[in-house]
């Protein structure tokens, strides 16, 4: 049986081409891949979505409860139940110091103590994109900074749940963001969300 743990690996490219590239950090690409160690095989083509990666936080208060936003999202044709949550789009910027903006922004809140949960690959079939995720606690009122919320986000609405009720949520399906239920779960199994 093969080591169970994921390992780096790189397939050559004998070809790529750009489909959409554009002064957003997101962009689609078509790569010709060739087998390893089959020079005879045909070159076969995947998809790569190009996404510079993101961050999600559970923002729990002394009440043991957690920071929600309701957001409209275009491509799934939903309003999903989130935690706070953005790209890594400030470039050399570290998981971290992208969380801590991004909890600033979104829930105009700053945390004293935070902890890093884990890092997943969202969809590694088409993209690279990696998400951290991070448990906030020592939470305060924060200047949002010079954020402006547009767009979705200016119909966005937050507020605060009570752990227990986010966790039997996500457990019974009625949040469909995979990121905010890997990030429930996680902090659940770790210890960092009591119910």
């Amino acid at each position: 049986m093969p080591e169970l743990a994921d390992r780096d690996e790189e397939w050559p490219v004998v070809r790529s081409e750009d489909l959409h590239r554009d002064d957003w950090v997101v962009a689609l690409r078509a790569d010709w891949l060739q087998r390893p160690g089959h020079p005879d095989d045909q070159p076969f083509k995947r998809l790569v979505l190009e996404h510079p990666g993101a961050v999600v936080i559970v923002a729990v208060d002394d009440q043991q409860r957690v920071f929600c936003l309701w957001q409209y999202r275009h491509p799934a044709g939903r309003r999903f139940v989130e935690l706070p949550a953005g790209l890594l789009d400030v470039a050399g910027e570290d998981p971290l110091e992208a969380a801590r903006r991004e909890l600033r922004e979104e829930a105009g809140l700053e945390a004293s103590d935070w902890t890093a949960l884990t890092t997943t690959y969202s969809s590694p079939g088409i993209s690279g994109e990696l998400l951290h995720y991070f448990v906030a606690r020592g939470l305060s009122a924060a200047d949002r900074d010079d954020f402006v919320a547009e767009h979705e986000e200016a119909e966005m609405q937050t507020g605060w749940v009570p752990a227990a009720d986010l966790l039997a949520a996500a457990v019974d399906g009625a949040l469909g963001d995979a990121h905010t239920v890997i990030a429930l779960l996680m902090a659940q199994a770790r210890g960092l969300l009591e119910v």
